[in-house]
């Protein structure tokens, strides 16, 4: 872990540090909807003005808040949200890739879907392979991206090892090719399979994960 990494890390520690205390974690809900007064900050929370001076000094301490000057009355003053207020409070950490291969065992549902989906959230190219391709896409993948009006790749189900390359990152969604890949697979989602119960709701089930997953990792990958 590079310095930039760690002090990256100890400044999302001291926010989330910050926001343990449940008054200031209440400053801060106030503050996402608009710039407050330190007075209307009291008159909000119930508390005293030196308590209020001093959760705002420790949420300034760690870049969070700003106050400025008013325009009006230049004895009162303005705290507002910084610009990288909220930045780190979820997990932060940036991979890179130049293409993302999902894969399961028939390469006819989970991972066709997944690779259809991802390119309705990121410029990153997708791809998708199996361990054990299968002869066709499962009717029931078909059958839920018609429902959500999802473009499936026209390719037929594919052998992983004629997909992916080296620089790829490899992300298994299904414990199968998981256990079968080990170390190749850099990512794994853990999700059921629906074709064994082949119904309307498992691949609803299935998609709403995927779609789920794939909108957390996307923002956090960049190109390589």
């Amino acid at each position: 872990m590079n310095t930039e990494r760690i002090d990256d890390v100890e400044a999302r520690a001291a926010k989330h540090a910050a926001l343990s205390d449940p008054s200031r974690l209440r400053v801060v809900d106030l503050l996402t909807l608009g710039d407050l007064s330190p007075t209307e900050i009291r008159v909000a929370l119930g508390l005293p003005s030196n308590l209020v001076t001093h959760h705002l000094n420790v949420l300034e301490s760690v870049g969070m808040v700003s106050r400025s000057r008013s325009e009006a009355d230049r004895r009162r003053s303005y705290v507002r949200l910084t610009e990288t207020a909220l930045h780190g409070l979820t997990p932060g950490r940036v991979e890179r890739a130049s293409r993302v291969v999902f894969v399961c065992t028939a390469n006819s549902a989970r991972s066709q879907l997944a690779a259809a989906l991802w390119s309705t959230r990121s410029a990153i190219p997708a791809s998708s392979g199996g361990t054990h391709p299968a002869a066709r896409i499962d009717p029931g993948a078909v059958a839920v991206a018609d429902r959500r009006a999802l473009s499936l790749s026209a390719q037929p189900p594919r052998a992983l090892d004629s997909v992916m390359t080296h620089s790829d990152l490899v992300v298994t969604v299904c414990d199968n090719a998981h256990e079968e890949l080990g170390a190749t697979g850099h990512l794994h989602w853990s999700i059921p399979d629906p074709v064994r119960l082949g119904t309307d709701h498992a691949f609803d089930v299935t998609y709403d994960e995927l779609e789920r997953r794939i909108a957390e990792l996307a923002p956090r990958l960049a190109v390589s």
